[in-house]
């Protein structure tokens, strides 16, 4: 099924998630290794059987990876090289171009703020994206971008996303929640370090409290957090946050192990 969609002048949705998954053997999230060997040998044949040369990108992607034994690409990189229908997924990077334009759309989406992005959300999320980009649709085709978006990133299939799980459309180097999964605490933990960065003890946090805090962090952590982007870490993170009120459940999402 993936050779023959891969022979096609365009790639619908569902079918890049088949296609992605069939190549994702170990469902870790990214086509690395032999896979990518796989991929990138199935990716020839199957447009030689089409008749069809490969794409500039796809020349490009070969060159990179064909010799390498140890090359990975995400969901991200995949979407760049196939012809996928109207590039739906591209429309995070069109649209949100940083971590903080990122955090502050997850925040005017999370609309009841439970910590998810349930599949109603996620619709009018990317049915806003459609509109911004000035991309037609009709009803039928924004469902099955939802779908779609659905079962590439809802890792746990709770039929819900979390703020890493969506972050995952973000490229690897503007997503700052891939180095923060390495320090995220337990709930207890959690609090404590809560309440003692919450200097006034008013049930939030403001920038300077939040800085304190991630230079700490950095300090503890250098091998993964950067003390040179914390001014990166703390504007995407105070995107969150309620009028410069960052509240305990906001920074639980990026800091937190555990459902708060």
């Amino acid at each position: 099924m993936a050779n023959a969609y891969l022979q096609g002048v365009e790639i619908s949705a569902s079918q890049f998630l088949d296609i992605f998954h069939h190549y994702d053997n170990d469902g870790n999230g990214y086509i690395e290794g032999k896979e990518l060997q796989n991929f990138i040998k199935e990716l020839q044949l199957a447009r030689k059987q089409a008749g069809l040369e490969l794409t500039d990108k796809m020349k490009a992607f070969v060159e990179k990876y064909e010799q390498s034994t140890d090359g990975k690409i995400g969901i991200i990189e995949l979407v760049q090289i196939l012809p996928t229908e109207e590039n739906f997924l591209l429309f995070f990077r069109q649209q949100l171009k940083s971590c903080a334009e990122f955090m502050e759309a997850w925040r005017n989406y999370d609309a009841d703020h439970s910590g998810y992005i349930e599949a109603d959300e996620l619709k009018n999320f990317l049915k806003d994206l459609l509109q911004r980009a000035k991309k037609p649709y009709d009803e039928k085709k924004l469902e099955e971008y939802t779908l779609t978006t659905l079962k590439i990133f809802d890792s746990n299939k709770d039929g819900k996303l979390c703020l890493s799980e969506m972050a995952r459309l973000l490229p690897d180097q503007e997503n700052f929640l891939l180095k923060f999964q390495g320090v995220k605490m337990a709930r207890k933990e959690f609090n404590k370090i809560f309440e003692l960065y919450d200097q006034d003890r008013n049930g939030y946090m403001d920038e300077n409290e939040l800085d304190a805090l991630l230079k700490d962090l950095c300090e503890k952590n250098n091998k993964v957090l950067e003390v040179s982007k914390i001014p990166t870490y703390k504007n995407a993170i105070m995107a969150l946050s309620d009028g410069g009120k960052l509240y305990r459940t906001e920074l639980a999402l990026v800091l937190c192990a555990e459902e708060m």
